[in-house]
């Protein structure tokens, strides 16, 4: 895992359209998931970013999320 979460860092142009309050949701949601193990990657920090712009809904980041974490899963297989 790396030393410190850099996601603002490695995809400014994600979190840039999110006012201040959307902005520290994403990133408390990432740090958290962080904490957890997770690594971060921009197709869920987008799709984060995303709902949280209210871009997509719930069904459609659910959606986006699951597809994802299938090919994550027949990548690793």
């Amino acid at each position: 895992m790396a030393e410190e979460l850099d996601v603002e860092q490695r995809w400014p142009e994600l979190l840039a359209p999110l006012d201040d309050v959307q902005r520290r949701a994403v990133l408390q949601s990432l740090a958290n998931a962080w904490h957890e193990g997770w690594e971060p990657n921009r197709e869920d920090v987008e799709n984060l970013a995303d709902r949280a712009r209210g871009v997509i809904d719930k069904d459609e980041y659910l959606r986006r999320a699951h597809a994802a974490a299938r090919r994550r899963a027949a990548d690793q297989g």
